[in-house]
């Protein structure tokens, strides 16, 4: 019997695009309760036949031939049994087993012996969570295993999504550039962290200086963005070189640009055009060398169709574009991303445990206010590990929704998220392009996008 993504692979190679990304099935080890600063995993599905799952301290071992390819995944989970559980590829779809375990499998908070693996999925073996991808845009010569150490990249940059990672690949590469970077995101989905990354990784030894656009009264543009001789008016008492000139031989970060008004749009495009600013109270221009990061929630280009964003601007600014997916769209990193704020805000990070319950919580709830509503989370249950002993528990994550099952598709609905994804794959995330494709409105695209919850940004 065909294994899974065999049918992918042929489509692969009959097309010649070596590289191309092709949907495919994954499992994700995204975290273990006991030990949550220790590495989060990617494992290809394709080609495999059967999946073992049991307690060990070796690295993923892939062994048979095309067609029935086993791999096997060993967890240094003391509560994981030494075969807890497997996974098998049968009549089209992947089936999770309990192989005999003592403390279960679970699937989505509910103890099963099998279970018809659906997109989404959350599995717990002991206290290690793994979830279940069924089709994620994966290049065909991608790595079948990828394991990440939390804080062996750059801050901000650690991803186990293929998508998001090809973009960190590129943002790498351009980073020690002059290249303008737009990082577009919802409200806190860490367009920050990731503009701090680009400054680190440029390797230019002037400052970080952060502008929030829709913070500058309109009365100060000149002088915050300019600078001020002394004496220039009656309560300049000193000289200030003003946020641009801060910026010199560093990185201007323009935090939310859409929400400048056209006359401070007017102001940046000089900076941006001559590279030089005249401080109020000084006629002779100061030249600047700055590399400038912008970021939105908002949809700039459809601004300037619009009238509201100058079009001039657009074009100094655009050069690299990222778009972070809200974080909803990435529990694959949720994992990365706990052990990333683990270490920066625990006293000891090393002490930090997790009860499953937490984890299960952490892992279910939608986060409206993304990567931001998470740290505020842990910094209030980590703070309070300082006056109490034992894991981080529900009680210490505050009021939170309890949602112990995630939003499952309806039966047939699988291979509909599938060819959304191929699509997406095929035509870039161009909504307008899969909606002619398959005769449809780009509303109902939009529609199916949300009911699977499938964040297209991925795929541009």
């Amino acid at each position: 019997m065909p294994t899974q993504a065999e049918s992918t692979t042929e489509e692969n190679s009959r097309s010649g695009k070596r590289g191309s990304a092709t949907p495919q099935a994954h499992l994700y080890r995204v975290i273990d309760c006991s030990r949550p600063l220790a590495p989060s995993a990617r494992h290809a599905l394709h080609g495999v036949g059967e999946v073992t799952i049991g307690r060990g301290q070796a690295a993923p071992e892939r062994s048979g031939t095309a067609g029935a390819r086993l791999l096997q995944i060993h967890e240094p989970d003391a509560r994981i049994s030494s075969m807890h559980a497997r996974l098998r590829y049968t009549l089209g779809r992947w089936i999770v087993e309990d192989a005999g375990s003592r403390n279960g499998t679970i699937v989505n908070g509910e103890i099963v012996r099998t279970a018809a693996l659906r997109d989404g999925d959350l599995i717990e073996l002991g206290r290690t969570f793994f979830l279940f991808r069924a089709a994620v845009p994966t290049p065909a010569d991608g790595p079948l295993d990828t394991i990440v150490e939390p804080g062996t990249i750059v801050p901000g940059l650690e991803t186990l999504s293929p998508p998001l990672a090809s973009v960190v690949t590129e943002l790498r590469a351009i980073a020690p550039s002059t290249v303008s970077v737009v990082i577009h995101g919802e409200t806190g989905t860490g367009k920050e962290l990731i503009a701090r990354a680009v400054h680190k990784l440029s390797g230019r030894r002037g400052a970080f200086v952060p502008v929030n656009c829709g913070a500058i009264p309109d009365s100060l543009v000149e002088s915050e963005l300019f600078g001020v001789r002394k004496g220039a008016y009656s309560d300049a008492k000193e000289d200030r070189p003003g946020l641009v000139r801060a910026a010199h031989e560093g990185t201007l970060f323009l935090d939310e640009i859409g929400d400048l008004d056209l006359r401070k749009q007017s102001a940046f495009l000089r900076v941006l055009q001559e590279r030089e600013v005249v401080p109020i109270g000084q006629a002779r221009a100061v030249p600047v060398d700055l590399r400038v990061v912008a970021a939105s929630h908002q949809d700039l280009p459809a601004m300037v169709a619009a009238g509201r964003f100058r079009d001039d601007l657009s074009a100094r600014l655009s050069g690299f574009t990222v778009r972070l997916p809200p974080l909803r769209a990435r529990r694959e990193d949720m994992g990365l991303l706990i052990a990333a704020l683990i270490a920066r805000l625990a006293a000891d990070p090393a002490r930090v445990t997790f009860t499953p319950e937490a984890m299960r919580l952490l892992l279910n709830h939608d986060w409206p206010q993304n990567v931001r509503e998470l740290e505020k989370r842990l910094a209030t249950a980590l703070a309070l590990l300082l006056v109490r002993e034992g894991p981080i528990d529900v009680g210490a994550l505050g009021e939170m929704p309890r949602a112990a099952t995630p939003p499952r598709t309806a039966p047939g609905d699988d291979a509909r998220r599938a060819e959304l994804v191929r699509l997406l794959t095929e035509h870039g995330g161009n909504l307008s392009a899969i909606a002619r494709a398959v005769g449809k409105d780009r509303a109902q695209i939009r529609r199916w996008l949300r009911r699977y919850a499938i964040d297209p940004t991925g795929f541009r």
